[in-house]
């Protein structure tokens, strides 16, 4: 169990785990509420605002109703190694509740595995992961699998948020490559 009484914060929210996070690093973490210092969640899947890349919240698993719940990005009061806390279980919302975030809900948008190419039609692969800014939830970067031949020669390619054209249903479009000047995918997780 941890002792949420004793983590020392600075203001309201205190991070104490690296600022940049791998999704795998966010997913089927405990939610736990600082009134009663237990889990009372698991998170499951990331919500993703397609025309901000920003995660809006999680699904979650409730841990007393089996049913799933949404945790939003506002009311995860700090993050730490264990997971996420939050003031307690009452935070956690129906779907349905969420009028502002239904439309979002409905996109149902992903980022694993949708393909990558530059504005010129030039297939660059797929996204195998991607990296979030804690504080603020907006994914910084994406990670692209290429296909076996060029990642004999370059591996991953890293796509900068600001090097994105364009996302689509179907795709995401970027600006155009440099050539020779593949990025590692070297974010702490």
């Amino acid at each position: 169990m941890v002792d949420f009484y004793n983590i020392p914060t600075m203001g309201p929210r205190r991070y104490t785990i690296s600022m940049l996070q791998l999704s795998e690093s966010l997913l089927n973490k405990p939610v736990m509420s600082l009134r009663t210092g237990q889990p009372v969640a698991t998170t499951t899947t990331p919500i993703i605002n397609p025309n901000n890349l920003k995660i809006e919240g999680f699904y979650c698993n409730d841990r007393f109703s089996k049913e799933p719940l949404i945790l939003l990005y506002q009311d995860i009061r700090d993050i730490i190694p264990q997971g996420f806390v939050i003031d307690d279980h009452d935070v956690l919302a129906e779907p349905e509740e969420l009028v502002r975030l239904k439309e979002i809900l409905e996109i149902d948008f992903g980022l694993i595995g949708k393909p990558v190419e530059t504005v010129s039609q030039q297939h660059v692969g797929k996204v195998s992961d991607y990296a979030t800014e804690m504080e603020t939830m907006y994914i910084q970067k994406l990670y692209v699998s290429q296909n076996m031949f060029k990642s004999f020669t370059g591996g991953n390619l890293g796509v900068d948020r600001n090097q994105i054209n364009e996302i689509t249903d179907k795709k995401i479009i970027i600006n155009e490559l440099l050539k020779g000047t593949p990025a590692a995918a070297g974010v702490a997780a």
